[in-house]
């Protein structure tokens, strides 16, 4: 008998021990995306079983991107709407009084 696969949640989990003494040099807040970044691909794990590689690095680092760009999206979904929003550049703003009276 031949020697039993890793599941892809081992193989990611493998992947992200792997990389441990890398993410421990970095600047603490480095460390924070790069626990985010392995999130990402941790959410998309069903896509990822369906790539059937057997190195599934390239499929994580994918995964990674997707995280990135759906994030990217939805930023650029609020600023839209934050335009939209507000009033036109070419027209004066209102000015609030220093204090109000009641």
């Amino acid at each position: 008998m031949g020697r039993t696969l890793a599941s892809v949640t081992q193989q990611v989990q493998l992947e992200e021990e792997r990389l441990q003494r890398y993410r421990r040099a970095l600047p603490r807040d480095d460390q924070t995306l790069f626990d985010q970044l392995f999130a990402f691909a941790r959410k998309r794990i069903a896509a990822t079983a369906m790539a059937a590689d057997p190195l599934p690095m390239q499929t994580l680092l994918l995964s990674m991107l997707i995280g990135l760009f759906h994030l990217l999206a939805q930023m650029h979904a609020r600023l839209e709407r934050l335009e939209k929003a507000a009033p036109p550049a070419n027209e004066p703003r209102p000015v609030l009084p220093a204090r109000l009276d009641p």
